[in-house]
């Protein structure tokens, strides 16, 4: 005897598609116009955040930064679907993410000059800090989110990870974890198509990301990565299920994988100006053209606005001074008695004064 015991499927799901026209039967009901112009503006941000630290990296002012340009929807509109409980676990290329959790930009930019101590969350960020290994911190999201359902407290987890993190053992692990014991976690993989030099077409067999959490036990959604409604709405309808959920972005990394790479040596110029088509700002930008919500005098505006707060950001993370002894009270999370012999010893011989 054979028989059919299991079968599938992926849906894909655009509202706004690349002309800025929307389908009003999948347009959320909760979202007012008010809401996309801030979703607009802060996708502006990030990219006119991505564009500083880039120009302060080629002049030796930040250390080795990997940009979002292009992916700025699938940041927005998940980190906007959020409530303020709610926690964010990234990986290292969602600065639209901390920009819309309201982390001060000068820890931002503390960070790119290479300080830890702007890797530390202040209290009321919820969320954890730049993980650069690939696709460990898919576990961590899942363990917070483990501790969320035992202790009740009603927030849920939204983790990030690229196409490359799919094929790690630390996603599957993670996946199974959280089908299991139907935690309130939200992964949210950023496809943009590449992980470093290696195209997704190499990285998997599978016919979709979104499907590697079938076998998990998992719900998961394909969208347009570079439609932020779409983004929104999936990530809003996730969290509200207070379960396990994975989104696919299908989105495209503009720009470089970091400031180490060069693109150019492995990717055609016809497939970046392909995907140049769909940018997502573009795209939003007339959507709200069309409704009569943006103009250029607003654009001017807005973008004289947010250079200035940028400015000031980097002169406070620039005017910054190191404490040495930081190197001794973060190691652990109490200090144990050999490293308080060392910072005693450190600090009888004044070494970092001198």
């Amino acid at each position: 005897m054979r028989k059919e015991v299991f079968s599938s499927s992926i849906s894909y799901m655009q509202i706004i598609d690349q002309n800025g026209n929307a389908d009003m039967d999948l347009f959320p009901k909760d979202l007012s116009d008010d809401k996309i112009v801030e979703m607009y503006k802060n996708m502006l941000f990030a990219r006119a955040l991505d564009a500083k630290v880039l120009s302060l990296q080629r002049q030796g002012r930040a250390v080795t930064y990997a940009p979002l340009v292009g992916e700025e929807a699938t940041q927005i509109g998940s980190a906007m679907a959020m409530s303020d409980k709610d926690i964010f676990v990234p990986s290292f290329r969602q600065h639209g993410v901390f920009l819309v959790r309201k982390l001060p930009m000068e820890l931002m930019f503390l960070y790119w000059r290479g300080f830890e101590e702007g890797n530390m969350m202040p209290e009321g960020v919820n969320g954890t800090p730049i993980i650069v290994p690939v696709a460990t911190q898919v576990p961590h999201g899942v363990g917070i989110a483990f501790a969320q359902k035992y202790k009740n407290t009603g927030a849920s987890v939204v983790a990030y990870v690229g196409d490359g993190g799919t094929s790690e053992g630390d996603f599957y692990e993670a996946m199974n974890f959280a089908g299991v014991w139907k935690l309130p976690f939200v992964l949210i993989i950023e496809n943009n198509q590449w992980a470093i030099s290696v195209p997704r077409k190499e990285q998997t067999a599978a016919g979709t990301l979104a499907q590697k959490a079938i076998a998990a036990g998992i719900d998961a959604v394909q969208v347009d990565g570079n439609d932020v409604v779409a983004v929104y709405n999936a990530t809003r309808e996730a969290l509200a299920k207070k379960v396990p959920a994975v989104i696919e972005c299908v989105t495209y990394r503009m720009s470089l994988h970091t400031t180490a790479d060069d693109p150019t040596k492995y990717r055609s110029d016809a497939e970046v100006e392909e995907w140049k088509a769909k940018d997502p700002i573009l795209r939003i930008r007339n959507y709200l053209a069309k409704k009569n919500l943006w103009n250029d005098g607003l654009q001017k505006q807005t973008e004289d606005e947010q250079l200035k707060k940028i400015d000031e950001a980097v002169e406070k993370a620039e005017e910054f001074k190191p404490d040495p002894r930081s190197i001794f009270e973060h190691v652990y999370s109490y200090m144990p008695e050999t490293l308080k012999e060392e910072l005693d010893a450190a600090g009888s011989a004044n070494w970092w004064q001198q």
